[in-house]
């Protein structure tokens, strides 16, 4: 006999397995054993809305198995992860095996290490139900917007088409950014640049016009950029004002869940699903040479910085011995979290703070190291002293103008030795300044004037839509990553680089449910619901109610929208082909049927004309001038191959362009990553050039 402790995975499985040792059988549940069917709504919405539970299909043997283990059992233990779908996976399985709901036998462990698996072992509860209350609402929530909206969306617009709670607001958020861009109306102006080089010195510095006699300048076309240059020729300049000063840089927080997507977004390149992915891997365990299955980070669905006593002593002694104790600041640092987080689970750290990625590198893929790497630097980091800057501010004038320059130079490294936060805006940028003082004489090297033009706001990344996401207060940490596959595999959103960008299908739906769905996607109502939920989690509102009070309106809504749009299809430009269908002479249209796209007669049904859809990339084959289109792999993963296969056996994992190479005349090609070029494949040439993300 020996006591049951049920986990998801198989994997964190093993690591917990580790440590609690001989007298524990532990098994993985695999996720989630009992849900809402697909097939139907499965929500009596009449009878308060009750849900109507089921095994999942393809789950049967593992449940009848947690029930045979479970019979042999002196005490089972639910240890599921420590959120609301953890509580409810426990929740589900206490129920098919008919455990008690006051048995004190749901765990939690934070970190997947001895420690916190003994501290979770030994304090033991009950199932929170209103936490397994705020899972159920808003599955529900999510179930009956999805399967009453979807099909509305779906006669009207598209077959296959789905409408989703959250979903559906994210791809708002990017459409109308989209608008904005078409409406900004870019404005010149001009700037003007000069290099001074100080009396004495052999070393230039630059400034920027700033002001005249009148104040600060704004230049807005070529003349007056023109006189402003006639101005200082043969002028002389002198440094009037130089001030210098000492600023600090503190370390950024340690990772909550949506700034290490933000930051694998900027830093590594990970998409969101990715990243929670490898995070997963971290957590859960990985074969450590030496150490055996081992749970390298805590728990990685939080919104709360709160970091243990435990991990700062830790961390502030692997500092004072790596780097040196000037490295630590006068005292630990704390930092607040949000008013509206979460502060059940600490911020993302290394669960033993002392093993710095470099020990481990050989033990972990290339991804748990490079994410990994990361969230140790980050943490380690956010415990180190600030970052000391001598800073120099000069102004610069001649014959009434005034041109200001900056610059600074480190006085000691701190944190930034081994971290600093990336921005999604560029930050500006300045250089250290020779000795310089005040009314010092400075010759004009060179001086420039530059064109330049207002920008609209950029497209969102993955990144910035995260960082949206959570400013709105849409949705919660664990539901981003999940938002935007959902939104970009739907075609409501594309990505173009790394920008994401609304298809013609995202905006015609959004304005779709601007007009007859307001509330849905409008950001406030969003928010509200996501704190309406978190009042069920803490017991302060009946979930109930609140599912009571969404649909009463919600579901007059959907009803008036059906009779007033009786008939009506909206048609998209991105379906029409130039495809003429040889039988009754119309263009033919892309449709979306049970296994994907396929071109079709619009015809039907006088005319069931249809065709395989090929999605053309607009360049031209190398070999034989046929058409390049985009094919999948069996895992989805896409290349590129020629139109006229089998004659033509042109094949390429890198998109083939209509650029020629400038040294030996054959096909250049785009290679993506961080950092794309356009190739030669050519062997022996090895051309390459650089573009930017907009031209990839």
């Amino acid at each position: 006999m020996s006591d049951l402790v049920i986990v998801e995975s198989p994997a964190k499985a093993k690591t917990i397995k580790k440590y609690l040792g001989s007298g524990y059988e532990v098994v993985a549940s695999m996720g989630h054993v009992r849900d809402l069917p697909k097939a139907r709504l499965s929500v009596d919405i009449k009878n308060n809305f009750a849900p109507k539970y089921d095994i999942i299909k393809g789950k049967e043997q593992i449940v009848e198995k947690l029930k045979s283990l479970a019979e042999k059992s002196d005490n089972i233990y639910l240890a599921t992860d420590p959120d609301r779908e953890g509580e409810a996976i426990s929740w589900h399985l206490a129920y098919i095996l008919g455990l008690s709901d006051d048995y004190n036998n749901r765990v939690e462990f934070n970190e997947i290490t001895k420690t916190g698996i003994k501290n979770g072992m030994e304090n033991p509860r009950s199932i929170n139900i209103d936490l397994v209350n705020a899972q159920q609402a808003r599955r529900i929530l999510d179930r009956l917007v999805g399967y009453k909206l979807s099909p509305f969306i779906s006669q009207k617009i598209r077959r296959g088409l789905s409408a989703g709670r959250v979903q559906s607001v994210a791809v708002r958020i990017i459409v109308d950014r989209e608008e904005q861009i078409r409406k900004f109306k870019s404005e010149e102006y001009w700037t003007i640049d000069a290099k001074f080089i100080p009396k004495g010195s052999r070393k230039s510095f630059s400034a920027s016009l700033y002001s005249d006699a009148n104040g600060k300048i704004k230049i807005t076309n070529k003349e007056q950029a023109d006189k402003i240059e006639a101005d200082l020729s043969d002028a002389e300049y002198v440094i009037t004002k130089v001030k210098h000063g000492t600023r600090k840089k503190s370390p950024a927080p340690p990772f909550i869940t949506s700034t290490l997507q933000q930051e694998a977004s900027r830093k590594l390149g990970f998409q969101s699903r990715r990243t929670m992915k490898v995070a997963q891997e971290l957590y859960e365990g990985v074969e450590i040479d030496g150490m055996g299955a081992t749970g390298l980070i805590t728990y990685m669905r939080t919104d709360s910085l709160r970091v243990s006593n435990i991990a700062i002593d830790e961390v502030t002694k692997f500092i004072a011995s790596e780097f040196g104790p000037e490295f630590l600041p006068p005292k630990p640092r704390h930092f607040k979290s949000r008013s509206n987080a979460q502060d059940g689970h600490e911020a993302i750290r290394p669960s033993m703070p002392s093993l710095a990625p470099d020990k481990i590198k050989n033990s972990l893929t290339s991804d748990q190291y490079k994410l990994y790497k990361l969230i140790w630097n980050r943490f380690t980091a956010s415990q180190m002293a600030d970052c000391v800057q001598k800073t120099t501010q000069a102004d610069i004038e001649a014959n009434g103008y005034t041109f200001k320059a900056s610059g600074y130079s480190v006085d000691f490294e701190g944190f930034t030795v081994l971290y600093v936060e990336s921005k999604d805006e560029e930050e500006e940028k300045t250089s250290q300044l020779p000795p310089i003082e005040k009314n010092m004489p400075a010759k004009c090297r060179e001086l420039k004037k530059n064109q330049h033009f207002t920008q609209p706001p950029a497209r969102y990344t993955e990144a910035s839509l995260i960082k949206a996401l959570e400013e709105y207060g849409i949705g919660r940490p664990s539901t981003y990553a999940a938002t935007i596959t959902t939104i970009t595999s739907r075609e409501y959103v594309k990505r173009e680089g790394k920008s994401l960008v609304p298809t013609e299908l995202g905006e015609v739906s959004t304005n779709l449910m601007k007009e007859r769905f307001p509330k849905i996607v409008n950001l406030k109502f969003t928010a509200q619901m996501e704190d309406n939920l978190d009042m069920v989690e803490n017991g302060k509102e009946e979930w109930i109610q609140l599912l009571d009070d969404f649909y009463g309106e919600f579901d007059e809504v959907l009803k008036k929208a059906k009779a007033e749009m009786e008939g009506v299809k909206l048609r998209l430009k991105e379906d029409e082909t130039d495809i003429i269908c040889e039988k009754c002479g119309r263009k033919m249209v892309v449709k979306v049927g049970r296994y994907g796209k396929f071109i079709a007669c619009p015809g039907y049904p006088e005319c069931k004309n249809i065709k395989k859809y090929v999605e053309k990339t607009g360049i031209k084959c190398p070999k034989c001038g046929g058409d390049v289109i985009v094919k999948h792999t069996k895992t989805k993963r896409i290349f590129y191959g020629c139109s006229n296969y089998p004659e033509c056996d042109f094949v390429s994992w890198n998109e083939p362009t209509n650029e020629r190479c400038p040294q030996c005349g054959e096909v250049l090609f785009k290679k993506k990553g961080k950092k794309p070029v356009l190739f030669c494949a050519k062997e022996g040439c090895g051309y390459t050039k650089s573009i930017s993300l907009e031209e990839k």
